[in-house]
């Protein structure tokens, strides 16, 4: 049966239905799983006509909701003509909010009437799903599959056409002001719904502007979910088209994925056009009456003036769209599994059919750190926060396991205990129906083959990777330390933290901090700040050590120096990583350090020390926290524990989730201590028991008698513990507990004594050493050569 004809016009916006859609939109979204982040500046405002990939129908929602949320502008968009046979619910409905057929005869004029309204369009140019993310071809020119045909085609131009149209018309509208025809210029403004002539020149004198933009998905997933199942219990037998996209799909709605939306360079048609086609266009502007006669310009020209022109719109409107889809596609927004699958694919290019696990992973890492200095590339947000790419050396990245795991779960690639290895799936054809399914690594790598220098940067550290430098990963590392600080403080500055975080005083530098002397001496000392407190607390002390020639690595512990809502979120296991990194970054620069530890960071030196690592030559351990002054410490557990069955039978946090406190040193300490902390240290002082008795390196240990936070009680017992065979005690005479900071009693002499003691002893044992191996007696263990 043919279908009706479309009416000449369409009806306007509904804007009450089009608040009450957003308003459902945002309640549907806020039950997704869906982390939705818009990257833009001014191009929400800015743009006109909106053009984005397009490969899940999800997706189609939200750039409406986007821009009016940004904006409280109305938006346009292009649905297929199927969904506007007869006179149903759902047809009046797209009407209504703004939704045109596909194949309405003066589909342009009606969308260039929008726009100058003050709508804006939303146009998905690739006009089907782009499921295998293959936008180039081997010419590196930019296509898109046809259903229609099976074949690959260049992308539309409609969007292009749509955009020059309007620059005519906007031209027309212009020369009729020049000519004072104020009777054309009335008709116009009625044919428009405008309210003034002036809003009509307004429209007329703005630029249109196209905004090429990008959805990326992150991560991808194949596997089942409850959208699936809910289906197949009702249909009886789902093609292959069908359940792909219910699987992928699904996943992005019911599983927790971010959704990165970028807005690219705003595309000016005008600027592509050759100054003839300006010239020609001053020439027949005046003749056109309609949108409808500009549109015609191509099909049914009135001249020979108008027939040149639309030859060279023609031409324009191929430059323009290949202009914004290379914009479009500059902004996919590149995370660890693009890296990975480039790599994976590249090594298949070149013959390598496996990798080192060792080698996948450094490879990987050192892309990251070049990446992070190529402000042209779009990292997602795991690709800058240390947090989720620092542990990618150690092999235990949970962003890469999981993406390890789909490979080999679809038969991509076998994992060994020491290698990978590549299958011969990962080079066969799929089905375009079927690819996203069975292999996600080439679909992760056509995604990114736009951006070159993610391959190239690839190539790079392949090659870095056989002779890096031990010092230069450790420099890497260092950065990480300090962007982890910079992640934590924008994390936790957010309005629902101001409760706390405006109360705090905390001035003082809290970064990480690494001093090289200007002569050394090839020691290394690692300074671990105490509870509350940041490296500020040890800078002054490090600056001391770098004066005498030693290497200084000044930790912060994770959590502090940024929010007390920070630290609540941490467990004392986390502080001790924070150590251990630390520590592994100073010894690529010294094979023999020194650990000192205030506090907290006392016990975190010692509990190194049980380790007992061959570059540990000393530890000091000042203050100690034992036992406390305050007895109440001893509710913490119970404080604690309350506060998390709290938390789990209601939205309340918990009873007292933070204690107030006066700081020694407001400028450095937190002024709320959170409860959850107290019990970590709690944890952390039992663990002492096992740490203690473990030690083998000399040990200086340092009390004030009179400290009013830890009892010098703790000196004795602590003492005792030690298992260290060189180990001593000093008490000194002080009414405060940062006595490191202040150097009180001349804490920092009594610990230069100590380390010049271990120096010494160091060196006669290392002489004793080569003495012996020189008859031969016995080899030098590793550590030592």
């Amino acid at each position: 049966m043919p279908r009706a004809p479309y009416p000449d016009n369409w009806s306007d916006i509904d804007t009450a239905l089009y608040k009450r859609s957003v308003k459902v939109f945002s309640s549907v979204k806020k039950m997704l799983s869906v982390k939705l982040k818009l990257h833009a500046d001014t191009q929400v405002q800015q743009g006109d006509i909106f053009l984005f990939n397009h490969f899940s129908r999800f997706e189609t929602f939200i750039p409406q909701y986007l821009i009016y949320e940004k904006t409280g502008a109305y938006s346009c968009a292009i649905a297929s003509g199927e969904f506007f046979q007869g006179d149903t619910v759902l047809a009046r409905y797209l009407r209504n909010v703004g939704v045109f057929p596909h194949d309405h005869p003066r589909l342009f004029p009606l969308l260039a009437e929008q726009i100058l309204r003050g709508r804006k369009v939303i146009v998905f140019p690739e006009g089907g799903m782009v499921k295998d993310r293959r936008v180039m071809d081997h010419k590196g020119h930019y296509s898109v599959y046809s259903r229609l045909t099976g074949e690959r085609r260049k992308h539309h131009t409609g969007p292009a056409v749509l955009a020059q149209g309007l620059e005519a018309f906007k031209a027309t509208i212009r020369n009729a002001y020049t000519d004072k025809n104020y009777d054309q210029l009335l008709r116009w403004k009625e044919d428009l719904h405008l309210d003034s002539l002036d809003q009509l020149l307004t429209a007329a004198l703005k630029p249109t502007l196209i905004i090429p933009s990008n959805i990326t998905f992150y991560p991808i997933r194949s596997d089942e979910n409850l959208l699936l199942t809910s289906v197949e219990l009702f249909a009886d037998g789902l093609n292959l088209r069908q359940t792909e996209e219910l699987l992928i799909e699904g996943n992005i709605m019911l599983k927790n994925t971010d959704m990165d939306v970028r807005m690219g360079a705003p595309v000016d048609p005008y600027k592509v056009w050759h100054w003839w086609n300006r010239y020609l266009l001053g020439m027949v502007a005046s003749e056109f009456r309609t949108l409808d006669e500009v549109f015609a310009l191509h099909a049914r020209p009135r001249n020979w003036k108008q027939k040149m022109l639309g030859s060279y719109f023609k031409k324009s409107a191929a430059a323009t769209r290949n202009q914004y889809m290379e914009e479009i596609y500059a902004n996919v927004t590149i995370n660890l599994s693009h890296l990975a699958s480039t790599l994976i694919m590249h090594c298949i290019e070149t013959g390598q059919q496996q990798i080192e696990r060792q080698r996948f992973f450094t490879i990987l890492y050192i892309a990251v750190k070049h990446l992070q200095n190529n402000t042209k590339i779009n990292l997602h947000r795991s690709l800058l926060n240390p947090a989720d790419y620092s542990d990618l050396i150690a092999g235990t990245s949970k962003r890469f396991e999981q993406f390890i795991s789909v490979a080999i779960k679809n038969g991509l690639i076998l994992e060994y205990e020491d290698y990978y290895q590549f299958l011969p799936k990962l080079q066969e054809e799929h089905d375009f129906d079927n690819i996203r399914l069975e292999n996600l690594i080439a679909v992760y790598d056509n995604e990114a083959e736009p951006i070159t220098a993610v391959r190239k940067t690839m190539i790079k550290a392949m090659a870095e990777y056989d002779h890096v430098d031990p010092q230069k990963l450790a420099a890497w590392h260092f950065d990480d330390e300090r962007r982890d600080l910079s992640w934590e403080r924008h994390l936790y500055s957010k309005a629902h933290f101001d409760d706390i975080n405006e109360q705090e005083t905390a001035t003082a530098d809290p970064m990480p901090f690494f001093l090289r002397p200007e002569h050394g001496n090839g020691i290394g000392v690692l300074l671990i700040h105490g509870l509350l407190a940041s490296p500020a607390e040890t800078r002054s002390y490090g600056e001391y050590l770098a004066k005498q020639g030693y290497t200084v690595m000044g930790v912060r512990l994770k959590g502090h120096g940024s929010s007390p809502y920070a630290l609540r979120d941490q467990s004392w296991r986390d502080w001790y990583s924070s150590v251990q990194r630390g520590f592994n970054i100073l010894k690529a620069h010294c094979k023999r350090i020194f650990v000192t530890g205030f506090s907290t960071g006392a016990a975190m030196a010692l509990k190194l020390a049980s380790e007992n690592h061959a570059e540990i030559i000393g530890i000091t351990a000042i203050a100690v926290p034992l036992k406390f002054i305050n007895s109440t410490f001893m509710l913490v557990p119970l404080l604690h524990g309350t506060n998390k069955l709290v938390g789990w039978v209601s939205a309340y946090e918990g009873v007292k989730r933070f204690i107030e406190n006066v700081p020694e040193n407001p400028t450095i300490n937190y002024r709320h201590t959170p409860i959850r902390s107290l019990y970590e240290l709690r944890l952390l002082i039992e663990d002492m028991d096992e740490v203690l008795p473990l030690i083998n390196t000399p040990v200086l240990v340092i009390y004030a008698d009179q400290d009013p936070i830890v009892s010098v009680k703790s000196a004795q017992e602590l003492f005792e513990k030690l298992g260290a065979p060189r180990k001593q005690l000093k008490i000194i005479n002080a009414d405060r507990h940062g006595i490191l900071l202040h150097n009180l009693g001349n804490t920092w002499e009594m610990v230069d004594d100590f380390m010049a003691g271990c120096i010494d002893e160091t060196n006669k044992d290392e002489s004793g050493q080569r003495r012996i191996n020189k008859f031969n007696l016995y080899p030098l263990p590793e550590s030592s050569r």
